[in-house]
Parts: C-alpha cells; sequence; structure tokens
C-alpha cells in the first residue's frame, strides 16, 4: 500500500476523522494535517520530510447547499470527483432535522472522497467506502424505509460500494437475527469484567492484567461483588427485567477454582432467570474439571473455548501459554460433563501464518464440531505488543482467502453468520463473523454490535450503557475505570454513575 503524507483544506473540518479513515482504505497515511495554515511545518507540499521521507500532498474539498441540494468536491493529484445528495426536507422537530442533515453531509463527502480515491487507484476495498464497525446497521434502516430484505441489501451494495459477497453476508446475518427475540425496552443484558488472564496475548489491546501471585484477585472479587449486589437492586428499582448475561474479561477461567465458584454462585443468585448465560472460559490452560463442574451446576449453557488458532508455533509467537494439544482436551472434557454450546474463536492473519496454517487449523475445528464458530481478523491496536513491535498485517488477498476458509468451514458444520463487526487498522480490510447453528447464536453477541438493548456492566472497563427508545435509538453510557486498583478504589464511584444512569 502506498505511503502518503496529506494536507486536507475541507469545508467540513468537523469530519476530519472519517475522511482520515476513507484515505487509510486506499493509503498508508504517515501524517494528516486538516486546514494548515499557510507555511506550518511539515505541510509544505514540495517540502520532503526528514523523518518519513516523503512530500506532502494536498486534498482540497469544498462543500455547497443551495436549491435543496448539497455538493461536495474532492480535488487531489490533478483529479477532481463530485457528488450530490438531496437535502433533508424541512420538519417540525428542528434537533432531529439537524442530525439527519449532519448524517447526509457526513455520507456525502466521504462518498465523494471515496470515488476519488477509487478512481485514483483503481482500488476496490471489500466493504466499499464503508469505515464504521457496524454494517448491518444500513440494513436495518433499509428495512425501515419499507425495503424488502434483498433490496436492503442490494441498496448497501450500490450506495456504499460493497462487494456483491460483503452484501449478501449483511443480508444472511439480518436474516437470522430476524428469526431471534428481539429485546424489548424493559430487558438488559448483564456484562461482568473478569480483567485478568495467565500472559498477555501479542494483539490484545483490552485493559487488564496477567494473574501473577493473585494477590489482586480477592479485592478485585469483593469490590466486584458489591457492585453487583447494587446493580441488581438497581436493575429491580428500574424495572428492568434480565435478558441475558455473559461473564468476559480477559479470561473469567484464569481465577482459581474457589474464587471461580464463588463468583458464578453469587452471579446466578443475583441475576436469575436469564434467557442465556455465556461464560468465556476463554484460555485452554486456565480450564478445570472443577470450574466446567461449577458452570454445570449452576445451569450456565454457552461456554467459549478459544484456540486462535492450532498451531504451537503461532501460538508461542502470540504468546498464549498453551498448545493445541490442551484445546483439544478442554474441549472434549466439556463435551464429556455435558455442554452442548461450545463456541471457539480463531483469528485470520497471525503472524507468520499462512492459508495452509489456516487449514489446519480449520481441519481441527472441523474435527472438534464446536456449535459456533466466531472468526475474527487480525486487527493491530495501537497499544498491543503487535504495534509496538510493529508486525505487518498479511496481504490482503491472504487475508481474504483465509476469511473464506473460515466461512466455508461455518458452512461444513452447518452454522449460520449472525453478528458481525468490524475494527480498524484490520488485515485486508475484512471483518469479524460470528457463525452458529441454529439455536446456538449469542444473543449477546447481537445487542452488543446492533446496540438495541441496556446493558449494567461491571467490572474494571466495563461500560453501561442505556438505549433509549426515541426514533434515533439514542444511547448514554456509564464506563467503569479500567485499572484495576483504581476501580477497588472508587467502586462507589462506579456505582453511582450506574444510578445516574438508569434512575436518574
Amino acid at each position: 500500500m502506498e505511503r502518503v503524507q496529506i494536507a486536507l483544506e475541507t469545508a467540513l473540518p468537523g469530519f476530519s476523522n472519517e475522511y482520515a479513515d476513507v484515505l487509510k482504505l486506499f493509503f498508508k497515511v504517515e501524517a494528516f494535517w486538516v486546514n494548515p495554515e499557510a507555511g506550518s511545518e511539515g505541510c509544505a507540499s514540495e517540502a520532503i520530510d526528514p523523518i518519513t521521507g516523503l512530500a506532502t500532498e494536498l486534498i482540497t474539498h469544498t462543500h455547497e447547499e443551495a436549491n435543496g441540494t448539497m455538493c461536495s468536491t474532492f480535488v487531489f493529484r490533478g483529479q477532481s470527483h463530485a457528488l450530490e445528495a438531496p437535502l433533508p426536507a424541512d420538519e417540525d422537530d428542528a434537533e432531529h432535522h439537524a442530525i439527519v442533515l449532519k448524517r447526509v453531509r457526513k455520507r456525502t463527502s466521504k462518498t465523494a472522497l471515496y470515488q476519488l480515491l477509487k478512481q485514483i487507484t483503481g482500488h476496490q476495498p471489500p466493504w466499499g467506502s464503508l469505515t464504521g464497525i457496524r454494517p448491518t446497521r444500513l440494513v436495518y434502516e433499509g428495512l425501515a424505509r419499507g425495503l424488502s430484505l434483498e433490496a436492503a441489501a442490494d441498496a448497501v451494495e450500490a450506495t456504499f460500494d460493497v462487494t456483491h459477497e460483503k452484501a449478501q453476508l449483511l443480508r444472511e446475518i439480518v436474516a437470522v437475527q430476524q428469526t431471534l427475540p428481539l429485546p424489548t425496552v424493559e430487558e438488559a443484558d448483564v456484562y461482568l469484567s473478569i480483567p485478568f488472564c495467565r500472559t498477555r496475548c501479542a494483539y490484545c489491546s483490552f485493559p487488564g492484567e496477567a494473574v501473577g501471585k493473585g494477590k489482586m484477585i480477592p479485592p478485585y472479587l469483593n469490590a466486584l461483588l458489591w457492585e453487583m449486589e447494587e446493580s441488581a437492586k438497581v436493575m429491580r428499582e428500574a424495572g428492568l427485567r434480565l435478558r441475558a448475561l455473559y461473564v468476559g474479561g480477559g479470561t473469567p477461567s484464569a481465577l482459581g477454582e474457589e474464587d471461580f465458584a464463588r463468583l458464578m454462585d453469587r452471579t446466578m443468585e443475583l441475576f436469575p432467570g436469564a434467557v442465556e448465560y455465556t461464560v468465556e472460559a476463554g484460555r485452554p490452560d486456565t480450564i478445570t474439571r472443577g470450574k466446567l463442574e461449577t458452570l454445570k451446576r449452576l445451569g450456565v449453557g454457552r461456554i467459549s473455548i478459544n484456540p486462535q488458532t492450532m498451531n504451537d508455533e503461532t501460538l508461542r509467537i502470540i504468546g498464549r501459554d498453551h498448545t493445541a494439544a490442551q484445546t483439544v482436551a478442554a474441549f472434549e472434557m466439556a463435551r464429556e460433563i455435558g455442554f452442548h454450546d461450545i463456541n471457539m474463536d480463531v483469528i485470520v492473519g497471525l503472524p507468520g501464518e499462512t492459508p495452509a496454517h489456516f487449514r489446519h487449523t480449520m481441519d481441527e475445528i472441523l474435527r472438534l464440531n464446536p456449535d459456533s464458530l466466531t472468526v475474527h481478523t487480525l486487527a493491530i491496536k495501537r497499544s498491543s505488543r503487535l504495534n509496538l513491535e510493529k508486525a505487518p498485517l498479511p496481504d490482503a488477498d491472504v487475508a481474504a482467502q483465509m476469511v473464506r476458509m473460515g466461512e466455508e468451514t461455518a458452512a461444513a458444520l452447518s452454522m449460520r453468520p449472525y453478528y458481525l463487526y468490524r475494527q480498524k487498522y484490520m488485515a485486508g480490510q475484512q471483518q469479524n463473523v460470528g457463525y452458529a447453528r441454529k439455536g446456538c447464536a449469542c444473543l449477546y453477541n447481537i445487542d452488543i454490535m446492533e446496540e438495541n438493548t441496556s446493558i449494567v456492566a461491571m467490572g474494571a472497563g466495563a461500560i453501561s450503557k442505556r438505549v433509549f427508545p426515541d426514533r434515533e435509538l439514542r444511547i448514554e453510557r456509564a464506563p467503569n475505570v479500567t485499572n484495576v486498583q483504581v476501580y477497588i478504589d472508587r467502586v462507589d464511584e462506579m456505582m453511582q454513575r450506574k444510578k445516574a444512569l438508569f434512575l436518574g
């Protein structure tokens, strides 16, 4: 991918982050300025930056609105592209009109820039001009306008230049979601954060820390259990009925057997009656018979046992302190104990892996025969070790080949895709997809991605959110601090935030 250094002169600087995201679909952007002052350091178009070795190139953007139409025009490398769109009709609700107008401006200007860059480079990204993480929302927008599911997917393909393959993936996901029970405004999900792991994976950017000698676990659990008790009271007072509960991390099964049982026993006492309970057993080297028997005794139906890869050398490189054989042993033990809803996660594009490596992982997944499969595509986050080590992402064609292997494996296991999300800096500009057999789709995963359900979240790094049932599905959030010690010290403050969100 060509390296560039860009100065953008734009009439709509409020969308500069979105424009930067569009540029990154086509280029490796080493530096980016918006409306730089004349003579600003590093922004002279003829000068060579001594650090990057690049000259700064100029993109100009004009935007006009008149006679019921808006027009955005971008000019770059001697070429230009203009895009027109109708202005939204005036309405009595001025606030809603302003929201719609902003959305149309953003989409029109982003699409104009995208089309110019596609014209210049000849490259079509698999997700077209889309840079957001939840493309299924666009299909739901089409359904809300009265389109059929097929027509709504076709509209996404045509409007945003999404490939037919990706548009049909969206169509199938929404079709599966429409067969599942929809959340109501009286329902909420619960999320419990256990921010501990045996080791930190090279690609990880989640808040948390290594278990180490375990000194932080008892005070953390004390704080979490108190927050759980208070949150259960808030849910009752707010009239919220529990829909789905998810225990994640980190690695919840990194807790010792006694602490794990203490957490899960209290969880089921405080939050009974969920449609679905999921616990990330996660790393196979943390799974024991005792922990699985605790979950089985309490009626937890869905667990995750996540290999990420079935290649031992890759596991060593990414810092996962287990082997593929341990994954197989943990999975078989869970089956023996009686779990019939087991998810497995894998990652496309891990360092050093070729399609042959990923094929081996898929063959092993086929042999184990899980009930759901989540195929992630590697995204290198800023705070991860892979980013610090400047590890490269795999070639786009290689990533796409591996993603198709995941799709084929899921189909061979009689699974259909049921949720999807995207991330920035993702290999091949692909996506993460969850596949499941009938009856095994995770409601919590859908709820958090579609953002249509309130979530009462507890623990370090957890973010509670309340969905208000107005026409824009307004969402307000109450985040918990991520640092474990700070969370322990300020858990009462975290609880006050939740009370203000749900009872204020």
